[in-house]
């Protein structure tokens, strides 16, 4: 490295305000596992290996003759450093000051927002946050970065410098060769890190499955030293091969783990993983893996995905959403072709036959792993279930020819559990079923305290009739493509056209005719009370505890469905709801008797009433107040 006389352009720079609350939370959270430095910084060699032979397909002039891609790890005892260098793409001054001074993603504001003060959920956060390079700081009190970009000359160099106490310095220098090489300065308590023996272990438990080889100089005893010399000759200390690659049987769990955490910039290990091979007519290796947390861009549709593309193992880009669909987002891992082309583009990718061959078989490998996960380990599918079953939900729309896969591994909440875990199956519902009983039912709300409490359940209760209980945003929208399972089709109790003529005997079923007829000027007198705010007033054998519930047509939208499009601003037609009485209620025995001038306010109060209870706002909050305020001290004001 050489200094010029543009040394007067060196700047100095403030790091952004969430860089210097990530340096912060890196040396505090994460200082009980410090070695992952080099995992990081490794990693981040290996993929600027990547970039630039994937750069290089379209211009092969990037390599300027240098085609043997390598990551080096030196240490200087006497200066208490350690160097890691690649000979990838480089960076220019501008990609430095965006790299590494600021934090350039979506969902900052809410990763910061979730940080706990507990240090191994912090991890968690930072590991799926995937900012690696300040994990530097764990152990340097200096942070040294020279690069120069694959293509710039030699004076385009740049060396970027910070103790990570709030800003940085960059300055324009020479370097003789593309790439990068970032040297730590160890803090006084590091030294064992200036060992080549730990280096190596290290570097061989962390990042053997690095496709590069990662070389080190050879040592040797000197005697008269008493301690190991460095020879001026180097060895490849990993095995230097694509994980995925390799047989199965040569891999060891820690060795998955390890390639997972380097893909999916995650610090904890993945819940499962599948690997194989496919053969037949498109050639393919998929190393796919199911987090054990929720990435912070879950949510995000602009997010970044998780399936790295290689071809013929050349790595071609980072998030390739088209070998995976959208409800798989959650997958991280590499999938390598043997049949696309090296300059293959996102355009090509979505219009490709062999894309769409690997796209089915992997989501058909994934939901095959989930299968085993649902079957053989419960445990580790609830775990699953509780970080991404609402994605999973998406897949009976997106993905009709396995619709009937997604179906069985979904998980609900149900009225044969208090607790408000999502744990029942359909199929679980199915081997539940009473004799006679032909459709599944379920309650959907805006919270599982709001579908526990539905007054639609009680005839359901009464009669043991099991319920599911939805309140994910998702179930509504999932619900208008699954329409049935196992020949059974998925019923809500919210709708009117419910038939509720299986749940009663013959005498039932006479007494509550011989009721309808008897209630029937009351219901006449009510629809003329609250004409213009009901489709229907009518008699009801659904209700048990409750003296009214409202429920919309079997064909119309339901009210939980109706508040989500209003809250996310969309137009949503003004359906009136159907107001069902229960003529067993002392309130609607009280409204047979009630005096003509009070009849109208217990008319409004009765439904008011039954809308709260279905979870819907009050136009007029306070005029409900004042009218049961009035009505209950019997008209008085």
């Amino acid at each position: 490295m050489t200094q010029t006389d543009t040394n007067m352009a060196s700047e100095t720079l403030g790091f952004q305000t969430e860089v210097k609350q990530l340096l912060h939370l890196m040396i505090h959270s994460l200082y009980s596992n410090k070695e992952i430095f080099l995992r990081e910084l490794v990693s981040n060699a290996s993929d600027a290996c990547d970039k630039l032979r994937f750069e290089a397909i379209d211009n092969p002039d990037l390599f300027q003759g240098d085609t043997d891609l390598r990551i080096r790890v030196e240490y200087d005892k006497n200066a208490r450093s350690i160097t890691i260098s690649d000979n990838g793409i480089g960076m220019s001054r501008d990609e430095a000051v965006a790299n590494l001074g600021t934090i350039a993603r979506s969902g900052t504001k809410e990763f910061f927002s979730q940080l706990t003060g507990d240090k191994q959920k912090d991890a968690q956060l930072i590991g799926q946050f995937g900012v690696g390079f300040y994990s530097s700081f764990i152990v340097a009190s200096k942070v040294s970065v020279l690069s120069r970009r694959a293509g710039a000359d030699e004076t385009d160099a740049i060396l970027w410098e910070s103790e990570g106490q709030g800003e940085f310095t960059i300055a324009p220098v020479e370097k003789a060769d593309r790439g990068t090489s970032v040297t730590l300065y160890l803090r006084e308590e590091e030294d064992e890190f200036v060992n080549g023996w730990k280096l190596r272990e290290v570097l061989r438990r962390y990042s053997d499955h690095i496709s590069l080889p990662i070389q080190m100089q050879k040592e040797e005893w000197d005697a008269e030293k008493s301690e190991q010399v460095k020879k001026n000759e180097w060895e490849t200390v990993n095995q230097a091969s694509a994980l995925w690659t390799r047989p199965k049987s040569e891999i060891t769990d820690e060795q998955y783990q390890e390639f997972y955490k380097h893909i999916g910039h995650d610090y904890d290990d993945p819940l499962a993983w599948t690997h194989n091979r496919v053969e037949g007519r498109s050639e393919y290796t998929q190393l796919l893996f199911v987090p054990k947390h929720a990435p912070m861009d879950l949510w995000d549709r602009e997010g970044r995905r998780g399936v790295k593309l290689y071809v013929k193992r050349v790595f071609i880009m980072d998030d390739a959403e088209q070998l995976l669909p959208s409800y798989l987002r959650f997958v991280r891992g590499v999938i390598d072709s043997a049949d696309l082309p090296l300059n293959v583009s996102r355009e090509i990718l979505q219009e490709s036959r062999d894309v769409r061959v690997i796209r089915e078989g992997s989501a058909k490998r994934v939901l095959s792993l989930l299968e085993d996960l649902a079957e053989n380990k419960p445990e580790q599918y609830a775990e699953f279930w509780e970080q991404f079953g609402q994605v999973l939900k998406e897949g009976t729309g997106e993905d009709q020819g396995n619709q009937e896969r997604i179906a069985k591994l979904l998980r609900f909440a149900s009225t044969h559990d208090d607790s408000a875990a999502q744990t029942v199956s359909l199929a679980d519902y199915v081997s539940r079923m009473k004799e006679g009983q032909d459709k599944i039912y379920y309650v959907s709300a805006d919270s599982y305290a709001a579908a526990s409490n539905s007054p639609h359940l009680e005839i359901f209760r009464k009669k043991g009739l099991e319920v599911l209980l939805l309140s994910d945003r998702v179930d509504e929208w999932m619900l208008s493509y699954l329409r049935e399972f196992d020949g059974k089709s998925l019923v809500s109790i919210a709708k009117g056209g419910l038939n509720l003529d299986q749940m009663a005997d013959e005498e039932e079923k006479k007494h509550q005719a011989e009721v309808a007829e008897t209630f029937k000027p009351l219901v006449e007198r009510l629809g003329k009370a609250l004409d213009g705010k009901v489709k229907e007033v009518r008699v009801t054998g659904r209700l048990v505890d409750s003296p009214a519930c409202v429920v919309v047509d079997e064909n119309e939208l339901s009210p939980h469905l109706l508040r989500m499009l209003q809250a996310a601003g969309q137009t949503a037609p003004d359906l009136k709801p159907i107001l069902e009485i229960n003529p067993e209620h002392a309130l609607i025995g009280r409204l047979q008797v009630a005096p003509e001038v009070d009849f109208d306010e217990w008319a409004l109060l009765l439904l008011d009433q039954a809308m709260l209870a279905e979870g819907a706002s009050l136009a007029e909050p306070a005029a409900f107040v004042k009218r049961m305020n009035r009505l209950l001290l019997g008209g008085a004001v």
